[in-house]
């Protein structure tokens, strides 16, 4: 990390001091840690005790809607074998663990396959098991059946005050900065971060006392090479782009099955935000001095991760 004229030596969690830029240098040889070891899982209630609670209404819901029993039982099993088998994730460093946490990802891929995938990461490998409770746009929420299932599943909409509600009771929040621009992306600007926007998920993370904790990705943005945009018939589906790739439209739904490429996941030293001043959230500088390094340590981090591929595929 790089502060004004003097450095600040890196620690496994990273303090964040006044005026000083979040920047952390990456290894030339990338990440080194090994793999995250898998913790023991948890197993799901049995199919007819979930039956059994779905039929009494003994389950939980919280505020947000979000239902864990059906999110273990029906819904990261199928997503588990695609993150297992199909995309064969392998995950490196660290989720801090006793305290509420703010994931920021890159995003890419055309269809939020990179979000699915984090979120079978951060709850297979968190050491306390969470969650991760995704902040979605409204289009999430908007679309029939998938709105409902993204809230059932934890996700929520993409609010500064909801997103400090969950960071402070605990929860493991996901929030991808970049938006449509970053998933929307050509192939040609594949692993070039978008815009971070005006540094809205430094803002949430400093008012809610949180670490921030940097996610790179690596293998989503060649799922679905995009090489054009249907904008007219976007616009006619209110969407806000129509994706065009080697196999769609042109094989129709088999063209929407992604390519299987090799993932890695990797989870970035946490930048502790706690010990800002009180009014840090407040100040415009300090917040984009905080996103515009955490964006940094993910480019960087990318770079390194996609100059030590031998292939995509393994």
């Amino acid at each position: 990390m790089r502060g004004r004229g003097s450095r600040v030596a890196e620690a496994q969690v990273i303090p964040l001091p006044r005026r000083e830029t979040a920047t952390r240098r990456v290894s030339p040889t990338g990440p080194s840690r090994p793999p995250t070891p898998l913790r023991p899982r948890r197993r799901p209630p049995g199919l007819r005790t979930f039956l059994r609670h779905r039929l009494t209404g003994d389950y939980p819901v919280d505020e947000f809607g979000f239902d864990p029993e059906l999110t273990d039982t029906l819904l990261l099993p199928p997503l588990r074998a695609v993150y297992e088998n199909w995309f064969r994730v392998t995950v490196t460093g660290t989720l801090p663990a006793g305290t509420g946490a703010l994931v920021v990802a890159n995003h890419s891929g055309t269809l939020p396959w990179d979000a699915l995938m984090t979120a079978i990461a951060v709850h297979d490998h968190h050491p306390e098991g969470r969650h991760l409770r995704m902040l979605g746009a409204d289009l999430v929420f908007r679309l029939p059946v998938v709105g409902n299932l993204a809230r059932k599943s934890g996700q929520t909409l993409a609010c500064g005050a909801d997103a400090v509600r969950l960071l402070r009771a605990g929860e493991t929040v996901g929030v991808w900065p970049e938006g449509f621009k970053g998933i929307g992306k050509s192939f040609h600007d594949r692993y070039r971060l978008q815009r971070f926007g005006r540094g809205g998920f430094a803002t949430t993370a400093l008012r809610a006392g949180v670490p921030i904790v940097p996610c790179s990705i690596v293998g989503a943005e060649e799922i679905y090479p995009k090489i054009g945009d249907l904008k007219p018939l976007a616009t006619l589906l209110g969407l806000p782009y129509f994706p065009v790739t080697p196999l769609f439209p042109l094989l129709g739904p088999l063209g929407a099955i992604p390519l299987p490429t090799k993932w890695h996941i990797h989870f970035g030293e946490p930048v502790r935000t706690d010990l800002a001043p009180p009014d840090a959230a407040d100040d415009q500088a300090l917040v984009m001095d905080v996103a515009g390094g955490v964006r940094d340590t993910i480019q960087e981090t990318l770079d390194h991760l996609v100059a030590g591929r031998t292939s995509i595929f393994r």
